[in-house]
């Protein structure tokens, strides 16, 4: 809810939020976390939206932020939409044609260009300045930062030199080297939201965690300040739950990931979920498979031994031939919708039934 619909509310006007379709929303790539996102199997970032993914090393950030622009680009809807990506960390090297298709291909752009070449963010100020610019060029947007953490900034660069100065001069520098990026992104983070919401624009910031070496329970922190996660419409935190192996030639291979996502912060729904689907190293995020399983997983598909029942499709089989039938067949929407409706029912048998405190 921005400023102007509760000063509404307060002034006794009734505000009507819009649910949540595809018409103003895109797929995150992954059934389950749309539904952790939305409730909703086939939307999970809503237009208008800046949404924060912090995550360990390998456990699919960007292969998670660029499928949302493969599925933005088989949509209509975002027809007219560009697709910024600030690889500021250089640390994506996969095909973007194998993983994300022709289309996303063809409409990658960096947030700028000179004499040809693209242009990535290199510092906090940096950053703020390409997606003003993209605010500017009056066309709306999905921007995503690869990622916080490779960012400098301008208070960095001057300690750093003065402490390089004094060091060639035999002298001591005082003060640490502070980034002062927490306080950067505080002053201008706030300045996005009412444009990106104005626009229909999403912005995907992406960060790195760190282990916690200080007080408190948390095992992993992050850097950039608290205002990272206080204007963010959702906040994701990924990890690795395992690894998946294939045996090949008699030896045990490593193919993917098991990633579990756990949304801190839902702006959505309000409710804060936990979801696992598989990323395989040659493919990417594996839907069909992360539908199969957590259907076996909530007891609505029987398995016996390595023989699943899908009783929808009236299919009775491994794994694997589920997937090959369900993509032969055209049926993956019927499955996802299949998943939708199991989410949703659990999530109303989870609700109290009580009576309303306020008509």
């Amino acid at each position: 809810m921005n400023i102007q619909q509760l000063e509404q509310l307060l002034k006794g006007k009734s505000v009507k939020q819009k649910a949540i379709t595809v018409r103003n929303a895109v797929s995150t790539g992954s059934t389950l976390l749309n539904l952790a996102c939305t409730d909703n199997p086939f939307c999970g970032f809503v237009k208008g939206g800046y949404y924060f993914l912090v995550g360990d090393s390998s456990s699919g950030k960007t292969f998670l932020s660029l499928t949302c622009l493969a599925e933005a680009a088989r949509s209509a809807v975002f027809r007219k939409y560009r697709f910024i990506y600030d690889n500021s960390e250089n640390g994506a090297h996969m095909s973007v044609e194998k993983f994300f298709g022709k289309r996303v291909a063809k409409r990658l752009e960096a947030p700028a260009m000179k004499d040809g070449q693209p242009v990535f963010s290199g510092s906090i100020e940096e950053f703020y300045y390409h997606v003003d610019d993209a605010i500017k060029a009056d066309q709306p947007f999905i921007y995503i930062l690869d990622s916080m953490d490779s960012l400098t900034s301008s208070d960095e660069q001057a300690k750093f030199d003065e402490h390089k100065d004094a060091h060639r001069k035999g002298k001591t520098a005082a003060g640490s080297y502070g980034d002062g990026k927490a306080k950067k992104n505080s002053a201008n983070l706030r300045r996005l939201i009412t444009p990106l919401e104005r626009s229909g624009s999403i912005l995907i910031i992406i960060n790195q965690t760190r282990d916690n070496l200080g007080f408190g329970f948390e095992k992993k922190t992050r850097s950039g300040g608290n205002s990272l996660k206080f204007y963010a419409s959702l906040e994701m935190w990924s990890s690795v739950k395992g690894r998946i192996h294939k045996t090949v030639r008699g030896k045990k291979r490593q193919i993917g990931i098991d990633c579990k996502i756990q949304l801190k912060k839902n702006r959505m729904s309000g409710k804060e979920r936990t979801i696992t689907f598989p990323i395989y190293h040659s493919y990417g995020i594996d839907d069909i498979g992360g539908c199969i399983d957590y259907l076996i997983d909530e007891g609505h598909w029987s398995k016996k031994g390595n023989t699943i029942l899908a009783k929808e499709f009236k299919i009775k089989g491994t794994r694997d031939k589920l997937i090959k039938t369900i993509e032969t067949n055209g049926d993956e929407k019927a499955l996802r919708t299949i998943v939708g409706e199991v989410w949703n029912e659990i999530e109303e048998a989870c609700a109290l039934k009580r009576k309303k405190r306020y008509e």
